[in-house]
């Protein structure tokens, strides 16, 4: 096609000296080619320019009245708009830190400020969560409180259940992990105010939390057997997040934005129970797989 471009060019220049009548160039097969293509792209961007202009349209009259989204965007759509990240929260980074009786302060100065991932081995010390929070526990929770109009949101990650209603009435025996059953994995958005208050009688605000963050109530809750649990992704949240493994062990894939590919390292560790890890889901790209062994239950909320 290029060419085509060039020869039209050139009987172009010669159209201009005379030499061949413009009504005799409009009749060329090329110069019908031409038009069509020129047309047909034009038509293209026209195209897309109504698509964004009816999806910005959308968001802006349905975003506030609506929490369910006006149209199913695909799942790595967020990461277009994404801003860049500064690669110093990750140059020269050898790993991911796991500490112990951390005072707020450092914690902040330390990974807060840096954006940096770290493991706090004694988190969730005092909680009766780590003894009490299993399968049984959240299939009698959210039981006893009548079907909501809305469910909250729900992951079903690589199952067939479509709600979390679904998902708590599976068979005793799949709940066990029990062989022969099919594998799975599940998580959800507490959007449950009575439930809420039932499941913070068993968990407190992580000690080492800024004394001037704020804790977000219970947002996430992630329980399933070994496997694949998550998938390679960045969230788009407000805030930096915790999660706490209360059972299972869990390990994750820790990975920089595209942009700092070629001055920074990608990480795995293992969270164990008991321990918190807290990661900038917003600019770590992360990965889940739960490891042989115990069914695994996590809480995660944001801080600010």
């Amino acid at each position: 096609m290029q060419r085509a471009e060039k020869r039209f060019q050139a009987i172009l220049r010669k159209s201009k000296l005379g030499e061949i009548p413009m009504a005799e160039i409009s009749q060329l097969d090329i110069s019908k080619l031409l038009c069509k293509r020129r047309k047909a792209r034009m038509s293209s961007i026209k195209k897309i320019a109504l698509v964004t202009f009816s999806l910005v349209l959308a968001v802006w009259v349905f975003g506030e009245k609506h929490s369910q989204c006006v149209l199913d965007m695909p799942i790595d759509a967020s990461k277009a708009f994404r801003e860049v990240v500064d690669c110093g929260i990750c140059k020269n980074l050898g790993g991911v830190d796991k500490v112990m009786n951390i005072s707020p302060s450092d914690f902040e100065e330390r990974y807060v400020a840096k954006a940096r991932p770290v493991v706090v081995l004694d988190g969730t010390r005092g909680w009766s969560a780590v003894d009490n929070f299993d399968f049984s526990f959240f299939k009698k929770l959210y039981s006893s409180y009548p079907k909501r109009k809305q469910e909250c949101q729900f992951f079903p990650y690589k199952t067939e259940f479509e709600s979390l209603r679904e998902a708590l009435n599976m068979s005793e025996d799949r709940s066990r992990l029990e062989p022969k059953t099919t594998p799975w994995y599940i998580g959800w958005s507490n959007c449950n105010d009575d439930a809420g208050k039932v499941l913070r009688e068993y968990y407190d605000r992580p000690y080492f939390l800024p004394e001037t963050s704020e804790n977000m109530a219970l947002s996430w809750i992630f329980m399933g057997g070994p496997g694949d649990g998550a998938h390679m992704h960045v969230d788009n949240v407000h805030y930096p997040s915790w999660q706490a493994q209360l059972r299972g062990r869990k390990k994750w894939r820790i990975a920089p934005p595209p942009e700092c590919l070629y001055s920074c390292k990608e990480f795995q560790v293992v969270v164990n129970p008991g321990e918190i890890i807290v990661v900038d889901t917003n600019r770590w790209y992360h990965q889940t797989h739960i490891l042989p062994g115990d069914i695994s239950v996590t809480i995660g909320s944001e801080f600010d």
